[in-house]
């Protein structure tokens, strides 16, 4: 059953076009990616399907009594109000329903006339089995099941006022999800999300009850949960039926059918053009003029007007050129961390990292908001110091950083500016240099306040390009690009002859251009050789792991618990047999993170001189 329909409709700002005549429907279940360039038209396109816009001509029905939910700016509670009481917004009526239940009970306790008794009973019945019903008992359950997918548990009893605009964002994520509207609409909703919950996010998508149309760039969470792709390039929708990576390979295929149909109709229509100028030329020689030969080739030109023509198909549209030089290279060690400790506020972030990134190594840095990935790069870039441990940086290392907020303090100045601000050219050779990253003409003279995430991010990307440096920092640096322009950027730093250390939470990006990833989970860092899908295989092996030895340290506690009448001797040998098994778990910690060889078999060395003294004090223990 159609659940939306989109009837030729038409929107204008500002004179102009930003699409006419489209049409599509979206049928109940369907899973739906809205793409396109920035630009093209997709939010307003979403705010015309949530009713908080209006289009300029054409319809769009939805099904009768349909709910529609859509994010359309961050809810705003003032006051004292918690973020646990902005998600219980989403269950108003169950929470009325409650509190009514809570007065007949008042209400049963302190009545004396049977037949009121009676009636509030049948009441009080009836209005706990639809609370039941409409799942009034798992409120709770469902609030704790968002909270713990989106990792919003450090806000959730924080007023809702002191939070930032992207938690915000967040939580009224959560909140539009515990609504389950039949119509879920979501505006690239993984842009605040850490790694983990955009994985939630997917799954929970998938088995979502209702419709789903969302806005994204992300093409790992796009083959994740779409089923059908509707394309928005010139003002023109074009539907695909199958996920992301289908419609890439798809859309190929359609624009070189269409490109080919083209040439052949350019083909046709140059013949006859060549024969209407034939006719007429034989018509005019003969004497007196061939009326005959004239009326042919007016039908000729007549079916020549009533021909539709097809538009010549864009194969290679304009994008951002970058191209990433490496300076004169480096020293082998770029980047070493010993030991490094860091806190804040008595809370430790990480404790004895090691990191050891060399020269054109691809490394990446993940894990969930909060856990100290933007302090690794301060620590690293030496705007802040470690409490403890050394941070080193290589010989003739020369660092790049794209940060993740770009420009928040250039607000005045001009995109023109803020380039010549950190590259020595002249303007014309900067405004040269500008349109390769598609600011073309008067978008120049732009202030940068006024830019676009994606603009800035393509405005810093620009002069990290002119930069002379042999390592990229780079802070989410997928953030607000479209597709093409995140395709354009991958390709740039495969090119890129120096070294790559990343925080990012684009799956693809990670999968396609690292093998090195630093886990911060816990308040440690685990490294792995490999990509983020075999980094994220191996750290579920050693979640598993860490069960298993705490499990057996605690079966091996209770073993040798040493009753209240035993020596202090023995309480003593207890203590050594738990020191022991400490050392031995960091040191089987080690052994998965460790690449070195000759390390490698020093560890293995140190494990098993601790075994052995661990089992002779464990017989001592038991004799």
């Amino acid at each position: 059953m159609i659940i939306c329909s989109v009837n030729q409709i038409a929107k204008m700002y500002g004179g102009n076009a930003i699409f006419e005549n489209i049409s599509f429907e979206i049928k109940e279940k369907d899973r739906v990616g809205l793409v396109g360039r920035n630009g093209s038209g997709k939010t307003t396109l979403i705010r015309l399907l949530a009713g908080d816009d209006t289009p300029d001509a054409g319809q769009i029905h939805w099904k009768k009594d349909a709910i529609i939910g859509y994010l359309s700016q961050i809810p705003d509670y003032q006051g004292t109000i918690t973020t646990k009481d902005v998600l219980k917004k989403a269950f108003t009526d169950l929470l009325a329903m409650e509190d009514k239940m809570k007065r007949i009970e008042q209400e049963m306790t302190n009545e004396a006339d049977a037949n009121v008794l009676h009636r509030l009973v049948s009441e009080y019945g009836a209005l706990q089995d639809a609370f039941a019903l409409h799942g009034g008992y798992e409120i709770e359950s469902n609030i704790e099941k968002i909270v713990y997918g989106l990792n919003m548990n450090h806000l959730v009893e924080q007023p809702f006022s002191r939070l930032s605009g992207g938690e915000k964002t967040k939580v009224g994520l959560g909140l539009m999800l515990l609504k389950q509207p039949d119509l879920l609409l979501l505006d690239e909703p993984t842009n605040h999300l850490d790694l983990m919950a955009v994985e939630w996010l997917g799954n929970y998508l998938r088995e979502y009850p209702g419709t789903v149309l969302v806005i994204s760039h992300d093409r790992y969470f796009l083959d994740e949960v779409v089923n059908k792709v509707v394309d928005m390039e010139d003002g023109e929708l074009t539907t695909y039926h199958t996920n992301f990576t289908g419609f890439v390979k798809e859309k190929e295929e359609r624009l070189l059918r269409a490109f080919q149909d083209y040439e052949e109709q350019q083909k046709k229509i140059k013949k006859m053009k060549e024969a209407i100028k034939r006719l007429r030329e034989w018509a005019n020689r003969a004497n007196p003029p061939n009326a005959d030969l004239h009326r042919r080739a007016r039908n000729m030109e007549r079916a020549l007007e009533r021909m539709e023509k097809l538009h010549r198909p864009i194969l290679n549209r304009k994008k951002m050129h970058l191209e990433m030089a490496a300076a004169d290279r480096s020293g082998k060690d770029v980047i070493s961390l010993k030991d490094v400790s860091i806190g804040f506020e008595e809370k430790k972030l990480f404790e004895r990292v090691h990191m050891h990134i060399a020269y054109q190594d691809r490394a990446a840095i993940i894990g969930e908001n909060g856990t100290g990935k933007s302090t690794l790069l301060k620590l690293i870039l030496k705007e802040l110091t470690a409490d403890e441990g050394e941070v080193r940086i290589g010989s003739n290392v020369k660092a790049g950083y794209l940060a993740q907020s770009v420009f928040s303090v250039l607000n005045e100045e001009t995109v023109l500016e803020a380039f010549r601000d950190e590259i020595s050219v002249t303007e014309g050779e900067a405004r040269g240099i500008l349109a390769r990253f598609m600011f073309y003409g008067h978008a120049v003279f732009q202030k940068v306040s006024s830019l676009s995430g994606g603009e800035r991010m393509r405005l810093r990307l620009a002069q990290l390009m002119y930069q002379d440096v042999n390592l990229l920092i780079l802070d989410e640096p997928t953030n607000h690009l479209d597709i093409d322009s995140r395709e354009v950027l991958e390709e740039a730093l495969e090119d890129f002859e120096g070294t790559i250390l990343a925080v990012s939470h684009d799956r693809y990006f990670l999968n396609k251009l690292f093998r090195k990833v630093y886990w911060i989970e816990d308040s440690q860092v685990h490294a792995f050789a490999g990509n983020y899908n075999w980094a994220k295989e191996k750290m579920a092996e050693k979640r598993e792991q860490e069960v298993r030895i705490d499990t057996v340290k605690k079966e091996k506690r209770a073993r040798y618990k040493v009753p209240n009448h035993h020596s202090r001797q023995l309480e003593t040998l207890e203590n050594d047999i738990l020191q022991l098994e400490e050392k031995i778990i960091d040191l089987e910690k080690q052994l998965t993170e460790t690449e070195d060889m000759e390390q490698l078999q020093m560890l293995f060395k140190d494990k098993e001189e601790l075994e052995t003294k661990w089992e002779t004090l464990c017989e001592e223990l038991e004799k």
